[in-house]
């Protein structure tokens, strides 16, 4: 098997990173890194921060390289263009092996406090916990979820306030879909919630999310597979869909079929810039519009489910 994979890396200002690290996950398809190391320090002060950060986006060696060099330098182009004085420089790439990039973020990915009592741990760290705190050992391997990215982060914070703004009694059910590392899944089992299921199409991100639960004795606790979301056996009190907005739109009907009625249904994944054409899409279901949650370029929208739909 070739583990050799070519490494395009960008460098531009931090505000328009996320905007290129999703378009080159969709031009890609095997993977992005942003290099960025505020976002898993356990400490602000810690880290040294720039103005300027590198999106890395990784290519079979069997990829038409010229072609995606084209493509991504006209779309370098097109951004510098909307933002006038900025200049980006041309991609540069670089031959990996494929270990190289699947274990290098590990150095940046350091305990993590979200809310009021989730403490994130990578699994090779030791970090101390108070006594109200929640603690959630991860190994994101090559699955999308340390908790550090704002769309996590907003989805965590949600449910958080979700779960503990409910009755304890009887436990509410949450649906995660996209799993990814488990990261939410988790932590809705460890918030309180009864009956945990974790979903997402891609197998290996299952097999990562089932490590997570088996290191943090949840195994037994989350349902985690790769069933399709209109078979599922719902309806969930709680769904949490942290992915594309364009996918989001795309199942909004089966999202509020698996919604129970007054359930919360939790959106991330959402560039800011495209919070009204997630509004717009959303707006033909029997849902009621909560708030938006904002952090950096992301938002997060919270819905309930009309109590008076079928």
């Amino acid at each position: 098997m070739d583990d050799t994979w070519l490494e395009v890396a960008c460098e531009l200002p931090n505000e328009l990173a996320d905007i290129l690290a999703e378009y080159l996950a969709g031009v890609s398809g095997a993977g992005v890194c942003v290099e960025n190391l505020n976002v898993d320090a356990f400490s602000l002060s810690e880290i040294a921060h720039s103005p300027l950060t590198t999106v890395k986006a990784y290519f079979s060696a069997a990829d038409d390289m010229v072609a995606r060099l084209a493509e991504i330098s006209a779309f370098l182009k097109d951004l510098a263009a909307v933002n006038p004085g900025l200049s980006i420089a041309q991609p540069s790439v670089t031959t990996v092996k494929s270990e190289d990039w699947s274990t290098s973020w590990k150095a940046n990915f350091k305990p993590l406090r979200i809310g009021r009592r989730l403490l994130i741990v990578p699994s090779w760290e030791q970090a101390e916990a108070g006594p109200d705190d929640i603690v959630l050992s991860l190994d994101p391997g090559m699955a999308f979820g340390t908790g550090g990215h704002e769309t996590t982060r907003l989805c965590l914070e949600q449910l958080e306030t979700v779960l503990s703004s409910r009755p304890a009694a009887p436990p509410l059910s949450v649906l995660d879909l996209g799993t990814g590392s488990g990261i939410l899944a988790m932590a809705a089992a460890r918030l309180g919630a009864g009956r945990v299921c974790a979903v997402d199409i891609d197998p290996e991100a299952v097999e990562v999310a089932r490590e997570n639960l088996a290191i943090n004795g949840l195994a037994e606790r989350i349902e985690c597979s790769t069933t399709p979301l209109e078979t599922l056996d719902g309806p969930f009190d709680v769904i949490l869909a942290n992915i594309l907005a364009e996918e989001l739109v795309r199942l909004a009907p089966q999202l509020t079929a698996q919604l129970a009625c007054e359930g919360v249904l939790i959106l991330s994944g959402i560039l800011a810039g495209k919070e009204a054409f997630v509004r717009s899409g959303f707006a033909g279901e029997p849902l009621v519009y909560l708030e938006t949650a904002r952090q950096g370029e992301w938002v997060a929208m919270l819905y309930s489910k009309d109590a008076t739909a079928a």
